[in-house]
C-alpha cells in the first residue's frame, strides 16, 4: 500500500514556460544538457512525506543518473528506495521535446506511475511537471553544489502547490583504486 500511493506523490508537476527566442534555444539547449551531465552519477540521501495520509515516513533512496546520449538533453535515473524493510524500484527517464520535456516515472500514467509532461532548466534547477489521471504537480530538483541536491514533489490542491516529500541527496564519492591482478 505504501509504495503505491509513494510512487503516485512522487510525480506530480507545474507546467513550465517555453523558450520562445531561436537563439535563446541554442543557448538554453547546450545549458540544459549541462545541467543533465552534472547530474550524472550516483546519489544517495534521506527523504520523508510532509504531507498527506502518510505524513512522517522516512525514506532513504540510492539512485544513479545517466544524462541522454547525443543531442538531446535530459536524463535517465535508476535505483530503489526504502522504507524500513520495504524497497521500492524506482525509475525515471526526461527527455527534451524541443522547447520543453517529457518523460515517465516508472512506467508512466498508463501504469503504476506518472508521465512527465513539461519541464525547463534554469541555473542549478530542474522544474518537471507531472501528471496521473486528475493529479497535477511539480518536480523540482536542485543542485546545490557539486555533490548535494535537494529534490521537492509538489501536487496541486485546488489552485495551490503543495509540498509532500523531500529528498537531500549526496553525491556517492567514485572509487578510483586499481585493481591489479594476480598470476
Amino acid at each position: 500500500m505504501f509504495s503505491r500511493k509513494f510512487l503516485l506523490v512522487c510525480g506530480f508537476a507545474v507546467a513550465a514556460l517555453p523558450v520562445v527566442d531561436w537563439a535563446q534555444s541554442a543557448s538554453a539547449a547546450s545549458r540544459d544538457k549541462a545541467f543533465f551531465q552534472s547530474v550524472s552519477g550516483t546519489w544517495r540521501g534521506p527523504g520523508e512525506i510532509v504531507a498527506g495520509k502518510y505524513k512522517g515516513t522516512k525514506f532513504t533512496c540510492n539512485l544513479i543518473g545517466t544524462p541522454s546520449q547525443g543531442s538531446t538533453a535530459g536524463v535517465k535515473l535508476d535505483g530503489t528506495c526504502r522504507v524500513g524493510v520495504f524497497q521500492q524500484p524506482m525509475s525515471a527517464e526526461i527527455t527534451q521535446n524541443g522547447a520543453s520535456y517529457n518523460g515517465k516515472f516508472l512506467d508512466g500514467a498508463a501504469g503504476k506511475g506518472l508521465d512527465v509532461t513539461s519541464g525547463s532548466v534554469n541555473d542549478n534547477t530542474v522544474v518537471v511537471g507531472l501528471n496521473r489521471q486528475k493529479l497535477n504537480g511539480a518536480m523540482i530538483a536542485r543542485l546545490q553544489d557539486d555533490q548535494s541536491m535537494n529534490v521537492t514533489i509538489s501536487v496541486k490542491v485546488e489552485e495551490t502547490m503543495v509540498p509532500v516529500i523531500g529528498l537531500s541527496l549526496k553525491r556517492e564519492a567514485v572509487d578510483t583504486m586499481t585493481v591489479g591482478s594476480i598470476k
